[in-house]
């Protein structure tokens, strides 16, 4: 919290509002500004205070948080806000009480004056961008799996398993349908309780390859097995030799897999229930829905356009199985331990262990700065309340803190 107001005015709204917490750090502007940018690097990630500060002293924060890599965000509603608006990453100005020059500096205008619409914002924002890693969560799979399968179909028997007429099929679930499926998730208040996504995080975390890698490598398998070893398969009457029938079953496999592993895109970490939330979207319910009518249609009916045959009750049980294995091959994979991403900024990264990692001190070699901090060696401004009562202790042992 920046303000102009002095210190006991700002710790107290500030601890009202949940922003001053224990171990946080409130100090004010004349002793900010005298602080160098390496003192004011090691002080941020405790910093949560700023009163009588001036509009430079926002704006030294604003690019010192971003040096750090953080994501800045700043509210404001007078003329003199307008720089750190501009200087910041996102800058919110108030619609009602904002000056025309803080509502120009500003990248979003809060029409209401209401601070929870920015946790709406932010919330949405969440959401959007979720929904961008899960449609790519999605279309890698499947663009990986039928450029593959096409490629090897080719290779193997002299022709490609998947015909002009279902690949365009395909590609219809794989852009338009899949983006409405997986874009139309309503945000829940869950968003709001991970960190923040670092400024260099990749789009495609680690978590979404694993989820990739396990779902690919299970539909190459068993499509190459039905393309090279279905008449093996007891009842499903498919001959020895490449044919219409086999093909049908490749292309009618191949997309039930893409439909059951839709709901395994809807996840991107490691959550293992694929079906919560699902009801309350209607539309992603209906694209399902949708797409197993067409594929019915297509299979059974359009013979000569799509290059299919129609295929018996078992024959579609079998198809429906094999896209099935989708759902517990997504659960397997998220129990194999991968790399957390990095979220970045001077709250997460190694800015912070670098903090962390400072010294140890004693209160015999901290130096008294005024009544409220003491200042290190190093330079690092601490609370008095940090610091340990003087207790009398056996021997001559002493108090340390961590700095």
């Amino acid at each position: 919290m920046l303000t102009g107001d002095n210190i006991l005015t700002a710790k107290t709204i500030a601890r009202r509002a949940g922003i001053l917490t224990e171990g946080g750090i409130a100090m004010e502007g004349p002793k900010f500004r005298q602080l160098s940018d390496y003192d004011i690097d090691q002080l941020v990630p405790r910093l949560q205070v700023l009163a009588r500060c001036s509009p430079m002293d926002k704006l030294k924060l604003v690019e010192r948080l971003k040096a750090l890599k953080e994501v800045v965000a700043v509210t404001g509603d007078g003329s003199n806000d307008a720089l750190q608006l501009k200087a910041a990453d996102v800058g919110f100005a108030m619609g009602i009480a904002g000056t025309e020059m803080a509502k120009e500096a500003c990248d979003i205008i809060l029409m209401d004056d209401n601070f929870a619409s920015i946790v709406k914002a932010v919330m949405w924002g969440r959401n959007v961008y979720d929904s961008i890693r899960k449609f790519l969560q999605f279309q890698l799979t499947v663009n990986i799996v039928a450029v593959s399968i096409v490629f090897l179909g080719a290779v193997i028997i002299g022709d490609s398993p998947i015909g002009a007429v279902q690949m365009l099929w395909v590609n219809l679930i794989m852009d338009t349908l899949a983006a409405l499926a997986l874009a139309t998730e309503k945000p829940t208040k869950e968003l709001l309780d991970r960190p923040p996504v670092g400024r260099d995080t990749s789009m495609i975390t680690h978590k979404m390859w694993r989820l990739i890698i396990g779902q690919t490598i299970y539909q190459l398998f068993i499509l190459l097995f039905i393309l090279n070893g279905a008449h093996l398969i007891p009842g499903l009457g498919v001959s020895p030799k490449p044919d219409r029938l086999r093909t049908t079953i490749i292309f009618n496999s191949f997309v039930f897999c893409q439909l059951w592993n839709e709901f395994n895109a809807r996840k991107l970490n490691d959550e293992v229930n694929m079906f919560s939330n699902m009801w309350g979207n209607w539309l992603f319910l209906g694209v399902i829905g949708a797409s197993i009518v067409v594929q019915f249609i297509l299979v059974q009916f359009c013979g000569p356009f799509a290059a299919t045959v129609p295929l018996s009750f078992g024959q579609w049980v079998f198809c429906i199985l094999v896209g099935f294995i989708s759902i517990p091959i997504g659960v397997a994979v998220r129990f194999i331990p991968v790399r957390e991403e990095s979220v970045g900024g001077a709250h997460n990264n190694g800015r912070r262990r670098e903090v962390e990692r400072l010294p140890l001190l004693t209160t015999h070699e901290a130096e008294l700065d005024d009544e409220h901090y003491v200042r290190s060696p190093l330079g690092t401004l601490i609370p008095k309340k940090w610091l340990p009562t003087p207790t009398p202790a056996a021997g001559d042992k002493q108090e340390v803190i961590a700095v």
